[in-house]
C-alpha cells in the first residue's frame, strides 16, 4: 500500500467520508474515492468497515 493509501485508510478509520478526506488532503473527491477503491481491492475487502477493522488491528500490532 502506498503512503497516500495508508493516509486515506487512516482517515477512513477516523470515520471521514470521501468528501471529507478530499478536503483534508486537498485532493479531488474522485481521487479520494479512487484511493478507497484501490485500498479495498488491495486488501480484498468489500466495504469501509473492513478498512476500519484492519486499521484498528494495524494500530494494535504496531506497539508489539
Amino acid at each position: 500500500m502506498t503512503r497516500r493509501e495508508r493516509q486515506v485508510a487512516e482517515l477512513v478509520a477516523e470515520g471521514l467520508t470521501n468528501k471529507q478526506i478530499a478536503d483534508r488532503l486537498v485532493i479531488a473527491q474522485r481521487t479520494a474515492e479512487g484511493h478507497v477503491e484501490r485500498i479495498l481491492a488491495k486488501l480484498g475487502f468489500t466495504n469501509r468497515v473492513q478498512i476500519v477493522a484492519w486499521m484498528t488491528e494495524q494500530r494494535g500490532t504496531r506497539g508489539t
